[in-house]
């Protein structure tokens, strides 16, 4: 658990609190996912998505354009936003030991 605590803070990537016993809020530069509390530490992760005053808008593709919804929030995502958003998950797929499918 040290170990991977340690990768997620090397990669910029912080544990935000939250009032919830199932999952770990995981978060870097406005991007977030959740992660599945186990009793050794993480277990799987959820659709990553982008923070906003509404809570975690995920990435949709309508029409081959880029979208981050969630209820009463839709936002076209800009290219930089897109290539951000994969950046988080792919350092927090190294972090985490590649337990994102």
């Amino acid at each position: 658990m040290i170990a991977v605590l340690e990768k997620l803070a090397a990669a910029g990537i912080q544990i935000l609190l939250a009032e919830m016993t199932t999952h770990f809020v995981l978060e870097r530069s406005g991007y977030a996912a959740l992660v599945e509390r186990k009793d050794d530490g993480f277990g799987g992760v959820g659709a990553p998505g982008l923070l906003t005053d509404r809570g975690l808008a995920v990435l949709v593709w309508r029409g081959g354009e880029p979208f981050f919804v969630s209820k009463g929030y839709d936002q076209a995502a800009e290219a930089g936003q897109v290539s951000e958003l994969r950046a988080f998950m792919d350092d927090l797929k190294r972090a985490l030991g590649g337990q994102i499918s």
